[in-house]
């Protein structure tokens, strides 16, 4: 014990260790572990009966399957986003910089009212959809166009600072030796970066499965068409129903934590495949 000390980085590690362990507690473990108390009042057939309601089926449906295409779509503009950030110089560099950051600053209700607004039939943007029979605004392709808009951060963000440490050098070692831009890119610049952009992946995608604010506004809420999850925990919720808002929460929580511990182990093992 006394070498362990010696050896610690940090001042008084077992008053930090027992306040973090303390702080995770009130805020995740204990609100995480009455999540599953309530709803282990159903019992589990009563959980069984709430998880595979059409309904529920249907939202979450709903709901992953947008929260994928979004991340998807964030990952690649992302990375185009992070990669002109980084590697050119133009006027208005730093005002389009932090602009990525603006879904995080602005309150997503006021988010998704804005994209309802511009995606509308008669908005701005959704006219020129409407004019060729493609409705946004109120449908699935809405909540997309939300989720994308308030995920985009978490992969710039991710990928800008991994981005700019890779050395120049190293590409023109490459390009020296006769690799093309695109093997320059694939074999040299991407495994550098992938970490990073599967990191922003999970990010995108774990914020998106959770979005209420920005969502309700531009996805019509049609039951079996365009409702998400959260938004039916609310309604249960607003019918007293706790047990079966606790139950789609549960269920919620569980197919997440599989997912993120499905992409955090390919990233492991893509870590160690090229390790060796």
């Amino acid at each position: 014990m006394s070498q362990f000390r010696a050896h610690s980085v940090l001042p008084g590690f077992n008053l930090a260790l027992g306040f973090t362990l303390l702080y995770l507690s009130l805020i995740v473990l204990i609100p995480l572990s009455a999540l599953f108390v309530k709803t282990a009042a159903l019992g589990w057939g009563g959980f069984w009966e709430v998880a595979t309601g059409d309904r529920v089926l249907a939202s979450l449906r709903v709901t992953f399957l947008t929260s994928f295409v979004a991340a998807v779509l964030n990952a690649f503009f992302g990375l185009v986003v992070a990669w002109v950030l980084v590697r050119y110089s133009f006027p208005g560099k730093r005002i389009v910089d932090a602009l990525v950051d603006l879904p995080f600053a602005l309150p997503t209700a006021v988010a998704g009212i804005v994209l309802a607004t511009l995606y509308a039939p008669n908005g701005w943007i959704g006219h020129h959809f409407a004019a060729h029979d493609i409705k946004v605004a109120y449908t699935p392709l809405g909540i997309v166009v939300a989720l994308t808009f308030i995920g985009l951060p978490f992969v710039v963000r991710t990928v800008q600072p991994v981005l700019a440490d890779v050395e120049a050098e190293v590409e023109e070692a490459a390009a020296s030796l006769g690799a093309g831009r695109w093997d320059v890119f694939r074999r040299v610049i991407f495994p550098a970066i992938y970490p990073a952009l599967l990191t922003g992946f999970a990010l995108a995608f774990a914020r998106a499965i959770g979005e209420y604010g920005s969502v309700i506004f531009i996805a019509g809420n049609m039951p079996y068409i365009s409702e998400i999850a959260p938004l039916l925990i609310v309604a249960k919720l607003e019918q007293y129903d706790y047990a079966g808002a606790t139950a789609i929460a549960v269920l919620m929580l569980l197919i997440s934590f599989a997912l993120l511990l499905a992409i955090n182990g390919l990233q492991w093992w893509s870590g160690r495949r090229r390790a060796r």
